[in-house]
């Protein structure tokens, strides 16, 4: 017999050593930490109202002002606004794994070339319609509204029908 079986108060190879902590210390600790918790935290249902509540109010906002603001809830400035019709039709000259790629960066020339700026941004919207149908078959074309800042950035948007 090794020693560890012999001594019952020295843990065995495979056993780990865990120090046992008083009972009264560690239920005072405990009792304490609770008490910490639940002073400190709100109920998950009055946070869930209150952002709710804060979100019909900035919807309302938005729609009494009738003016289109970023998803980050900035103001755009607008200087200038056109609707173009992109063709891409030399994006099917490319191999069929490389066209919806070639598309975008299409667009971004397009836009830079026609509205003389270097930041163009693509929104979410513009870049669904141009992924809808995969890698392989981007559309033929596609109409956006371009909207130049103050700040000299270029954001395409699809263009909507009014």
């Amino acid at each position: 017999m090794s020693k560890n079986q012999l001594d019952p108060e020295v843990p065995a190879e495979n056993e780990e050593a865990v120090p046992e902590p008083l009972e009264e210390e560690s239920k005072e600790a405990i009792e304490e930490t609770e008490e910490e918790v639940a002073t400190e935290q709100p109920s998950v249902e009055e946070e869930a109202a209150a952002e709710k509540a804060e979100e019909k109010e900035a919807k309302e906002e938005k729609e009494e002002k009738g003016e289109e603001a970023e998803e980050e809830g900035e103001e755009i400035q607008i200087v200038e606004e056109r609707l173009y019709t992109i063709p891409f039709r030399k994006v099917w000259a490319t191999p069929r794994g490389k066209r919806t790629p070639r598309a975008a960066r299409m667009l971004r020339e397009f836009v830079k070339r026609h509205m003389k700026v270097e930041k163009v941004e693509i929104s979410n919207e513009v870049n669904e319609e141009l992924w809808a149908r995969g890698i392989r078959k981007p559309p033929r074309e596609i109409k956006v509204r371009l909207v130049k800042d103050k700040e000299g950035r270029v954001i395409v948007y699809p263009a909507t029908s009014a």
